[in-house]
């Protein structure tokens, strides 16, 4: 339920409402917009919850939410989410830019890829320490030292760390080097992990997991938002489908349809989406055209020799022809790079 309370509401009377949501056995999210406050009344909707809210002074109406995610739904709010840790903004109208290679494979490696991306323009840092591949036998990542690898990074550029964390007895430690915990698509329904990311109180960004519907998608995003972290990110990084013209199928249509759907900024991820780097800058350009409120791309100074991820990854002037283009696009609708 949502209760939308009366303009001239007093703070007795929304934390009167708090209290008798609770009562109720409901959890209150008190959201206070521009214009008035709402209430968000999480629970199990019952027979009789509205007639119970209604009467409350300084209520103006009581609403069911629809959606099954009711934290993720854009009808707890009209106000778009706007994540922002460490000069990382996501969700404004700055289009963001995470950037990075697939794997740290050194300390250099890193810190030099860091440098020539925050020149560049990216405002976060993308970087695997802890690795999922499909293959036992493929690199699985350096682990902490890859993560004191990014932290030396960050202290050379100021950059945010987005990094993947791949097990709840992870976060802990990945938190303490993170700015941005990521969760992978093939972790995007591991319940426990979500929970743990979002008491962590960190950002997160949340791909969306390759066979997932946009449902299931927001509803994994509900575990963390449940847990009282509201700083989610969404991420579309393409989904299986019988196409094999690239590694998957990147809909940009996701881009709208979650914007009206939930108030959560999304991300796009067009180095996974596509597989092959010659396609990374399009789909790009066609991520910001469709409203996307940032990208993560893969950029690597010698993709050919990356230890991971080499044929969907980019050079540095290949990023930065990228940004340019999508700069004169991001003017077209009413956005910046």
């Amino acid at each position: 339920m949502i209760v939308v309370m009366k303009p001239d509401a007093t703070a007795e009377q929304i934390d009167h409402m708090e209290s008798h949501i609770r009562s109720l056995g409901m959890s209150p999210q008190v959201l206070r917009g521009t214009q008035r406050t709402v209430i968000a009344a999480i629970g199990e909707e019952r027979d009789g919850l509205v007639e119970a809210l209604e009467p409350g002074e300084g209520v103006e109406r009581v609403l069911p939410i629809l959606a099954p995610y009711k934290r993720a739904s854009s009808e707890l709010t009209s106000e778009r989410t706007v994540v922002s840790t460490r000069g990382l903004v996501v969700g404004g109208v700055k289009v963001a830019v995470i950037a990075g290679p697939c794997s740290v494979e050194s300390e250099e490696q890193i810190v030099s890829i860091a440098v020539i991306l925050k020149a560049l323009g990216a405002t976060g840092l993308r970087g695997g320490a802890f690795k999922p591949r499909t293959s036992p036998y493929s690199f699985q990542g350096h682990k902490e030292d890859g993560l004191k690898m990014l932290a030396t990074a960050r202290d050379a550029t100021g950059l945010a760390i987005v990094t993947e964390v791949m097990a709840p007895e992870h976060v802990p430690l990945v938190a303490r080097y993170a700015d941005v915990l990521q969760i992978g698509a093939r972790n995007m329904q591991n319940y426990q992990l979500l929970q743990a990311v979002g008491d962590s109180g960190k950002a997160v960004l949340l791909k969306r997991g390759m066979s997932a519907t946009i449902e299931e998608f927001l509803l994994a995003a509900e575990y963390i938002l449940d847990r009282g972290n509201p700083h989610v990110m969404l991420c579309e990084r393409g989904i299986r489908t019988f196409e094999d013209h690239t590694r998957f199928t990147l809909p940009l249509a996701t881009v709208p349809y979650l914007q009206e759907k939930s108030h959560l900024p999304v991300v796009v991820d067009p180095s996974h989406g596509t597989g092959k780097a010659r396609l990374v800058t399009p789909m790009a350009k066609a991520s910001v055209a469709a409203g996307a409120d940032g990208l993560i791309i893969e950029v690597h100074e010698d993709p050919e020799h990356a230890m991971s991820d080499g044929s969907q990854t980019i050079t540095p002037a290949a990023f930065s022809q990228m940004m340019a283009m999508c700069q004169r696009i991001a003017e077209a609708v009413d956005r910046t790079m």
